[in-house]
C-alpha cells in the first residue's frame, strides 16, 4: 500500500482494500469472456431446429431484449458505482430486504455458472482424452481458476486477454474456412439463414428460440460487480456494459449466420452437438480439434470471471453484515482480493463432480432473469419516482424503456421450464427464511450496504 493512500475507516486493521486498476477495455473483455463468444455453438443445434433454421434471427430478437436491460444496468451503475450489482441497486431503490432478495436470486446464477463451466470443461476434455476421467479435469480447472482469482484482478484481466485472443483466432479461422466452403459449393442463398428452411414458420418458433438464447447473454451484468475496481466507474462501467452486450450480440449473429450458410440443414448427427457437424463441414477434423481447444479455453475464462464476480457479490454482502463479515467481508492485505469468498465459491463448485449437466443448466438463467427484472424496476424508482426526472425525453428514458426491459425479461422468465421455476422459487424461499433469521422476524433492521464509495487503493503497477 502507498503510505499516502487514504484508508477506508470502515475497514478493520489487517484488512486490505480493492484497487482501481480496470479501464473500459479490460471491463469489456471481462464481460466478453464471461459470456464466452463461442457459446453460440452450445445450443446451436437445438435452437436451429426449434426456429426452423432461423437461429440468427432468434439472436437478433434476444439481443434487442438484452440491450434494454443492459441499458438499465448501465444507468444504475452510473448512479451507484459500487460492488454488489443488482443487490446494491435494489437495496438503494427499494430497501434492504428487497435488495437482499435480489442479490440472493442473482447468487443462484453466479454460484452455478462457475460450476457449469467446470463441468463442461471436464466433459469436453474427457471426450478429447478418454483415458483421463472428467473429474480430474474438473479438479484441475477449479484449482487453476482459484489461484488466478486470489492472486488478483490484474492477473484475471491478463488471462482474459489470452483467452479472447485464442477465441478471436478461432473465429477468424472458422469464418475464412466457412467462406471458402460456401464459395465452392455453387449457388448460395444468402437469405436462407434469415428466412429459414421451412420446417417451422411464423414468429412463434423464433421467439421460442430467443428465450433459450437468453443464456448466451448472461454475463454483461457481471461488469457492474467490478465498479470498485474500475477507473472512473461512473463513466467506464456503463460504457463497458453496453459495448460488451452489443459486441457479443454481433458476434453471436455473425457466427450463427455463417454457420447456417455452411450447413443449411436441421439433419444433425446429434442435435445437442450440432455445432460439430458445422465444424466438420467447414474445416474437417482440424477445425473440430481447434474448436474444442478454443471452446474449453472460453469455458475456463468464463469460470475465472464468474468466480470473480460472485466472490465480489459475497464480499459486498459480507461487508454489509447480511453474511458473516469475518469470512465474506475480508480482503487480503497481500493480494487485495476477497480471498475467503473466492475459496467458498471454489468449495461449492466441487459439486460439479457429481451434479447432472441438464439439471445444472436448467437453473442457471433463473436468478439472472429475476435480477434483470429488478434492475429495470430500479431505474424507474430511482430516476422517475425519486429524482422526479419526468420532463420531455426523460419519460422515455426513465419509464418507457425500463418498462419494456422489464416486460421482456418477465416474458423470458416465464418461458423457462417448470422445473427451473420450482427450483428457483425454492431458492428464493430459502433466502427469505435466512433474512427472517438475520432480522429475527424483521424485529431488527436488515443490515445495509454503505453505498458511498469507499476509498480504494490505486494500482501500483
Amino acid at each position: 500500500m502507498s503510505s499516502t493512500t487514504p484508508l477506508d475507516p470502515s475497514v478493520g486493521e489487517g484488512e486490505g482494500q480493492l484497487r482501481r486498476v480496470l479501464g473500459v477495455p479490460s471491463l469489456v473483455l471481462f464481460g466478453l469472456v464471461y459470456m464466452v463468444p463461442l457459446t453460440v455453438f452450445t445450443t446451436y443445434g437445438i435452437v436451429t431446429e426449434i426456429s426452423g433454421g432461423r437461429l440468427s434471427v432468434s439472436y437478433l430478437v434476444t439481443l434487442a431484449a438484452m440491450l434494454f436491460t443492459a441499458r438499465s444496468y448501465a444507468r444504475m451503475a452510473a448512479a451507484h458505482p459500487v460492488a454488489g450489482s443488482a443487490y446494491a441497486y435494489s437495496q438503494k431503490a427499494f430497501g434492504a430486504p428487497i435488495g437482499f432478495l435480489a442479490g440472493w436470486s442473482l447468487l443462484l446464477d453466479y454460484l452455478f455458472l462457475p460450476m457449469l463451466n467446470y463441468l463442461v470443461i471436464g466433459i469436453y476434455l474427457n471426450a478429447a482424452i478418454p483415458a483421463i476421467p472428467p473429474w480430474v479435469f474438473v479438479l484441475l480447472s477449479i484449482a487453476v481458476v482459484t489461484v488466478l482469482n486470489i492472486v488478483g484482478i490484474v492477473s484475471v484481466a491478463r488471462a482474459n486477454m489470452l483467452i479472447i485472443a485464442l477465441q478471436a483466432v478461432f473465429i477468424v479461422t472458422f469464418l475464412v474456412l466457412a467462406m471458402v466452403t460456401v464459395s465452392g459449393s455453387g449457388t448460395v442463398d444468402l437469405l436462407a439463414p434469415l428466412t429459414g428452411d421451412g420446417s417451422a414458420t411464423g414468429m412463434g418458433p423464433i421467439l421460442a428460440g430467443a428465450a433459450i438464447l437468453c443464456l448466451s447473454f448472461l454475463g454483461f451484468d457481471a461488469v457492474s460487480t467490478l465498479s470498485e475496481e474500475a477507473k472512473d466507474p461512473r463513466r467506464s462501467v456503463p460504457r463497458a456494459i453496453m459495448i460488451a452486450t452489443l459486441v457479443s450480440g454481433v458476434i453471436f449473429f455473425v457466427l450463427s449466420y455463417v454457420g447456417q450458410l455452411v450447413f443449411p440443414s436441421n439433419d444433425f448427427a446429434d442435435v445437442d452437438s450440432g455445432s460439430l457437424d458445422v465444424m466438420t463441414t467447414a474445416g474437417g477434423q482440424f477445425l473440430n480439434i481447434f474448436f474444442t481447444a478454443a471452446y474449453v479455453a472460453g469455458a475456463t475464462g468464463s469460470a475465472i470471471t464468474s468466480q470473480a464476480s460472485v466472490a465480489r457479490i459475497l464480499y459486498a454482502m459480507g461487508r454489509d453484515g447480511i453474511l458473516p463479515r469475518h469470512v465474506f467481508g475480508h480482503v487480503s492485505p497481500r493480494f487485495s482480493t476477497p480471498v475467503y469468498a473466492i475459496l467458498v465459491v471454489s468449495v461449492i463448485s466441487l459439486a460439479a463432480l457429481v451434479i447432472d449437466l441438464t439439471l445444472l443448466a436448467s437453473v442457471v438463467s433463473f436468478g439472472a432473469l429475476v435480477a434483470f427484472s429488478a434492475v429495470n424496476l430500479t431505474v424507474i424508482k430511482h430516476y422517475f419516482v425519486d429524482l422526479r426526472e419526468r420532463s420531455g425525453g426523460a419519460v422515455v428514458n426513465n419509464l418507457v424503456l425500463p418498462l419494456i426491459g422489464f416486460g421482456l425479461t418477465v416474458w423470458l422468465w416465464f418461458s423457462l421450464s417448470g422445473l427451473t421455476l420450482v427450483i428457483g422459487l425454492c431458492w428464493l424461499a430459502i433466502g427469505f427464511v435466512w433474512l427472517l433469521g438475520v432480522t429475527r422476524g424483521f424485529s431488527r433492521p436488515t443490515p445495509v450496504l454503505d453505498l458511498e464509495e469507499a476509498p480504494v487503493q490505486p494500482a501500483d503497477r
